[in-house]
C-alpha cells in the first residue's frame, strides 16, 4: 500500500483511494491531456522549488480547452494544490509532478462531448531522466503528428505512443533518443523534448509551425541564449543534414532538462562532447530552477516556509 497522496479533484487523498475503471475512456482511449513539472530540491538551503508553476497549468488549461476537457478549477487552485501535496508527502528531493485531465466518462465511443473530467497530480523522485550526461540519438522512421491530426501543443495522452513507437525503434537500433521528422522532412523534435543546433555563431531551434510541442523549456533557452550569453536565435525549419553539421546540438525539456547530443545517425557531432553553449545554457539554467538568479526568482514557488 503506498502511503503517497496525489491531488484529485481539488483535494488531497490518499493515491490507493483514486482508483479508474477498466470502463473508463481515458483507459479505453487515451482520452487526455497532461503535464510534467519539476521541483528542485536545495540541499544548502533545505527548500523544495516548484519551477515555473503557472506557466506549465496554463498551458495545461490551454490543451484541455483544445481538446473539450475544460474543468473548474482555476492555474492559482493548482498552483497552491501543488505546493500543499509537495508538503504533504514530504518532498525533500528533486521531484517530478503529473498532472493529468482526462476523460472518465465509461459509455462506449472515443467521445469529447459530456465528458466526465477528472484532474490529478501525483509526485515521483527524479534526479537525471536521460540517465546519461551526453546522447547519441537516431532520426526515426516514424513521423511526428500533424497539428490537424492530433495537435502536439496538446500534450495529449494518445500521442505518445507516437513517441513510445519512435523511442522503441531507435533504441532498438542502439541510440539514446529518436528524432522525428515531420511529413515535409523537416527536424521535428525528440520523443519527449525541443531540440537546438548552433552553427556559425547562430542557436537554430526547428519552428512551432513544424508540429513541435511549444516547449516551456525551449522558450526559457531561447531566452537566456539571447539575453544572457547576446546569442542570435533563428526559429525555422531545420533539414535533417544540418544537425550532421552542426557545431553542437543539444535537446531541452522539462524532464530532459538540457542535455548535449553528441552523435547524429551514428556520425559525430562537434568534437564529440559537450559543447561550449550547450555548456553555458545549463549553467544558466541550473542556477536560475534554485531562485539563484533574481532576474528569474518568480519562476520558482518555494515549497517550505522558513
Amino acid at each position: 500500500m503506498s502511503e503517497n497522496y496525489v491531488f484529485y479533484q481539488g483535494e488531497l487523498v490518499k493515491e490507493d483511494d483514486v482508483k479508474i475503471s477498466v470502463r473508463s475512456k481515458a483507459f479505453n482511449y487515451g482520452l487526455g491531456v497532461f503535464e510534467g513539472i519539476r521541483a528542485y530540491w536545495d540541499d544548502k538551503n533545505e527548500q523544495l522549488y516548484a519551477f515555473k508553476l503557472k506557466d506549465h497549468y496554463e498551458r495545461l488549461k490551454q490543451s484541455a480547452k483544445t481538446v473539450n476537457l475544460d474543468f473548474d478549477l482555476s492555474v492559482e487552485d493548482l498552483c497552491k494544490g501543488t505546493v500543499e501535496l509537495l508538503k504533504k508527502n514530504n518532498c525533500r528531493q528533486t521531484t517530478y509532478l503529473r498532472p493529468i485531465v482526462y476523460n472518465d466518462s465509461q459509455d462506449i465511443g472515443p467521445t469529447l462531448d459530456n465528458a466526465d473530467v477528472k484532474v490529478v497530480i501525483y509526485t515521483q523522485p527524479l534526479n537525471k531522466y536521460a540517465g546519461k550526461s551526453e546522447l547519441s540519438v537516431g532520426v526515426t522512421s516514424w513521423r511526428r503528428l500533424s497539428d490537424n491530426q492530433l495537435p502536439p501543443r496538446t500534450k495529449a495522452t494518445a500521442a505518445y505512443l507516437n513517441s513510445a513507437l519512435a523511442a522503441l525503434e531507435t533504441k532498438r537500433a542502439g541510440f539514446d533518443e529518436a528524432i522525428f521528422l515531420t511529413d515535409a522532412n523537416h527536424v521535428c523534435e525528440g520523443s519527449g523534448e525541443n531540440i537546438f543546433l548552433f552553427k556559425k555563431g547562430k542557436l537554430v531551434t526547428p519552428s512551432t509551425s513544424d508540429n513541435i510541442l511549444e516547449g516551456i523549456t525551449r522558450e526559457l533557452v531561447i531566452k537566456l541564449a539571447q539575453e544572457e550569453l547576446g546569442l542570435e536565435v533563428v526559429e525555422r525549419s531545420v533539414s535533417r543534414t544540418e544537425l550532421y553539421a552542426a557545431d553542437e546540438v543539444f535537446f531541452s525539456g522539462t524532464a530532459m532538462e538540457v542535455t548535449p547530443v553528441v552523435e547524429v545517425d551514428h556520425r559525430t557531432v562537434g568534437t564529440g562532447h559537450e559543447g561550449e553553449v550547450c555548456k553555458k545554457i545549463k549553467e544558466l539554467f541550473f542556477g536560475l530552477t534554485l531562485g539563484q538568479n533574481p532576474k528569474y526568482v518568480e519562476d520558482c514557488t518555494p515549497v517550505y516556509d522558513k
